[in-house]
């Protein structure tokens, strides 16, 4: 389906990384080419359209969660564990939106449990460290929480729901393009 375009891009990063790593076909030069030609959105936004202004504005304080697919497996952002240079590509973007008051975590690359299946098969686990995600977002006084993975997103927002809390979910997308 994706055979006859110059860029595929996707709006999560477990998505993306999925096809990246995953995609095969009895046509196996086709394969490659369409991993090849596949990006997460912040990484699209950066990497090939090298994006350095944008044109929004949310007046919010906003907590990003850094999804371990999109960090350790796309490189979208330095994991704390390597002695390395910092960088994060989607708090580069919304370091471009006017208004925006990016929270500081106290572990910013700290997994929320979704991980898929392991979401099912260690659900009580999985229910704790997503707590301790959202308890993280509380204790720095966010309005939003952002990231470029719907499937955490969609696990913070049902926790945040449970606990009636007033904190809202919203896709880095949504954000940059002035929500």
């Amino acid at each position: 389906a994706f055979r006859g375009y110059d860029y595929i891009v996707g709006p999560s990063g477990s998505c993306v990384l999925h096809i990246k790593q995953h995609l095969h076909h009895e046509d196996e030069t086709t394969a490659a080419q369409i991993r090849s030609r596949v990006y997460e959105f912040t990484e699209f936004l950066t990497d090939v359209l090298k994006v350095k202004t944008i044109d929004a504005r949310f007046p919010h304080r906003v907590g990003l969660h850094q999804s371990c697919h999109g960090q350790r497996g796309l490189h979208l952002s330095q994991m704390s564990e390597l002695v390395a240079e910092p960088f994060s590509k989607p708090e580069q973007l919304l370091n471009m939106v006017e208004g925006l008051q990016l929270a500081r975590l106290d572990r910013k690359d700290e997994c929320c449990g979704f991980g898929g299946t392991f979401c099912v098969f260690e659900e009580s686990v999985s229910a704790k460290m997503g707590k301790d995600r959202v308890a993280d977002h509380e204790r720095q006084g966010v309005e939003v929480i952002t990231g470029a993975d719907m499937s955490c997103l969609m696990h913070l927002e049902g926790i945040l729901k449970r606990q009636q809390s007033p904190i809202k979910v919203m896709h880095i997308a949504e954000i940059l393009n002035g929500a």
